[in-house]
């Protein structure tokens, strides 16, 4: 080396299909890795693609749905984010006032279950609602 310096290499980083690095040195040309096979980046691809299985998408579920979001609200259920308890009072009540309307505009067109499903889970909203709001 002149003059007392040394030349350092370089890193090379192949961000298409692995996290390895190859150090080079100086003169050294860098040694690439395999490329993944046909095989290997189809079934990567597929992986990548494949959605996690739903549930079925119907009244129940929806209702459901809606209920969770309320139990969020009044702090029941841990915030998916944050995966913490957090109150928001006024967004639990919209909630419930929404369930309510969609009960009210869906009348005699339930079946028995989904009838019972909304009472029970309006029911126990309410009750849920009044208890958090008591205590605030």
């Amino acid at each position: 080396m002149e003059n007392g310096e040394e030349k350092k290499g370089f890193t090379i980083r192949d961000k298409r299909t692995s996290t390895q690095t190859v150090e080079t040195g100086e003169g050294e040309s860098p040694k690439a890795e395999a490329a993944p096979s046909r095989e290997g980046r189809k079934a990567e691809k597929e992986t990548r693609e494949t959605p996690p299985e739903l549930p079925e998408i119907n009244f129940s579920s929806f209702v459901l749905s809606l209920s969770t979001s309320a139990l969020v609200h009044l702090g029941e259920v841990p915030d998916p984010v944050t995966q913490k308890p957090d109150r928001h009072l006024p967004l639990a009540k919209q909630t419930i006032d929404l369930l309510a309307m969609l009960k009210e505009k869906t009348q005699g067109n339930l079946t028995a279950d989904e009838e019972k499903l909304m009472d029970h889970l309006l029911a126990d909203l309410r009750w849920r609602y009044i208890r958090e709001a008591k205590g605030q």
